[in-house]
Order: structure tokens, then C-alpha cells, then sequence
């Protein structure tokens, strides 16, 4: 009795061990690539460590602080309205480090494939969560933002949205927004900071970008959940997959049966539920596997 009891166990623990396995998600770049090259939709999600990579400041974890403040700490309404100052010093800061920046081998290959598979008559949709617009500078177009930009202020009064890529954005930002945790603050005058552009309204302006305790745009959501909708291979970059509502796209295409691969340094919350998993520097993982497959027509 004792001998059939512990056999039955290690017949139950096999069992389970056999299940954990086929659950995981494949590593087999060759059987991905197959599943690109028959691919008609390709929705491309990337997260903030696609422009890692390029030295993009993350301010997530340890050591993720701007002097002595969390980015949680200034990216928000109260924090804007209680010194505006000190939240430009700090957006101007990460304005001024991403324009020293360059996009990286993977922001380069979504670029090329998107414009590649277009020429095919397929297509490549990019949304992303990064306010850098690295991917626009590698050459990609009609990328979703999720988050905003940098690289657009939006008028506290009327709304009005516009691009700006002065560097500084304003003259009173010259210099300003060193991270050092000894600086003295700028303390400049609200007439002196980005104003609205509109005809008569030179109002107070604001990063166009969400901040903590803020919705995304409906209109956004709305468009980024059409596309994923309608793909057929979905590929998640440099997302830790713990941002809502961003986290969940990814599970939610999974769910009604579309291949979802992964492309991250480390495994996270959401791995098992895709199909692929790669582990390493996207410069790496993505161009290879979005390079053009034998199949393609090359038109």
C-alpha cells in the first residue's frame, strides 16, 4: 500500500510538472519567425525599456529619483499646481537628456519593418507607453501614445495641444533641472515658463503627458484598442507589464487565441500567458526577429 501510494505521488508531481511545462512559452525564434512571415497585422507594444537601451532614465526602482524627488512625486496635477517651477525643472531635464539620445537597434527595426511590410501591403502598428518619441525619430509613423510626449505642452485654460522641440523650451529654462541633489531651485516665475501659443490666451501650459492619478485619453485607448482587435501577432518590447491599463493589452489579445511574443531582459507577471518568451537587450532580439524572412516578396 505504502510503495503504490508514493508511486501514485510522483505520478500526480510528474503530471504537473509535464503541465507547468507545456504552459511556458516557447523560446524558438525559428517558430516565431514562421508565424511572422504569415502575418497580415502586427501590433508592436513597447514599454520603457525599448529606450533604455538608449540611456533613457526609467525613474522606476531603486536609485530612480530626480534630486531628491520620485518622478511619482512631480508627475502629478497637485505638483504642477502647488510649483510649476520645479515641474518643468524636472521636464526639462528629461527633455534636454532625450535629445542627446539616439534611437537604438530596436527602435530602428520596427521602423524599417513597419515601412518594409507596408510595401507588402501588411501592416505594423507601434503603441507605445514611452513619452521619447525615440520611435518617431528611428522613423516610424502614426505611433500611438499612450502616456503623451515630451516633446508636446498642452494650455491649463483652453487645451490646445502643440509640438515643441525648442531646446529650452523656454529661455528661463536655460541651464535649469540639473539632477543633483544639492541644487537650489529654479524658482521661476509662472510668466516666465511655456505659455499657450493660441491668440489671445497665453495661458499657463503643462507637459501634454498623463500623470499619476490621471485617465488615459479616451480618444487614444479607443484607437489602440482597435488595433489590437484586428491583429493577427502581437509583440510586446521592453514592458514590465504592471501598468495599467497598458498591462492588460497584451493578456487580452493572448486570451481570444492571438500569438503574443515577449521581448523583455526578464520574465514578468504576464510571461506565461504568451507564447514566446526572449530574453535579452532588445537591441538584440528584436532586429532578428523582425528581420525580412525568405518568404517575403520583397516588393
Amino acid at each position: 500500500m505504502l510503495i503504490s501510494s508514493v508511486f501514485r505521488v510522483c505520478v500526480t508531481q510528474y503530471l504537473k510538472c509535464l503541465s507547468v511545462m507545456a504552459s511556458r512559452p516557447s523560446s524558438d525564434m525559428a517558430a516565431f519567425r514562421e508565424e511572422f512571415a504569415k502575418s497580415k497585422h502586427v501590433v508592436i507594444l513597447t514599454g520603457a525599456g525599448v529606450s533604455a537601451e538608449s540611456g533613457i532614465p526609467t525613474f522606476r526602482g531603486a536609485g530612480g529619483y530626480w534630486r531628491r524627488w520620485r518622478a511619482q512625486d512631480l508627475a502629478t496635477p497637485e505638483a504642477f499646481s502647488a510649483n510649476p517651477s520645479l515641474v518643468w525643472e524636472f521636464y526639462s531635464y528629461r527633455r534636454e537628456v532625450v535629445l542627446s539620445k539616439q534611437p537604438n537597434k530596436a527602435h530602428y527595426a520596427i521602423a524599417e519593418c513597419q515601412k518594409r511590410l507596408a510595401n507588402q501591403g501588411r501592416r505594423v502598428s507601434v503603441i507605445t507607453q514611452n513619452i521619447d518619441q525615440l520611435h518617431q525619430a528611428a522613423g516610424a509613423v502614426d505611433v500611438t501614445e499612450l502616456h503623451g510626449s515630451l516633446f508636446k505642452v498642452r494650455c491649463l485654460k483652453c487645451g490646445t495641444v502643440r509640438v515643441d522641440r525648442n531646446s529650452p523650451i523656454v529661455p528661463a529654462l536655460a541651464g535649469k533641472g540639473a539632477p543633483d541633489p544639492e541644487a537650489e531651485e529654479a524658482r521661476i516665475p509662472e510668466k516666465d515658463l511655456p505659455r499657450c501659443h493660441q491668440v489671445g490666451c497665453d495661458s499657463l501650459a503643462r507637459p501634454h503627458v498623463v500623470w499619476f492619478g490621471e485617465g488615459l485619453d479616451g480618444g487614444v485607448i479607443r484607437h489602440a484598442e482597435s488595433e489590437l482587435e484586428e491583429c493577427d501577432l502581437c509583440l510586446v518590447v521592453g514592458t514590465s507589464s504592471v501598468v495599467y491599463p497598458a498591462a492588460m493589452f497584451a493578456p487580452s489579445v493572448a486570451s481570444r487565441g492571438v500569438t503574443v511574443a515577449e521581448f523583455n531582459m526578464e520574465e514578468t507577471s504576464a510571461t506565461e500567458k504568451f507564447g514566446y518568451h526572449f530574453s535579452g537587450p532588445a537591441g538584440e532580439t528584436v532586429p532578428l526577429a523582425l528581420a525580412p524572412h525568405t518568404t517575403e516578396d520583397g516588393k
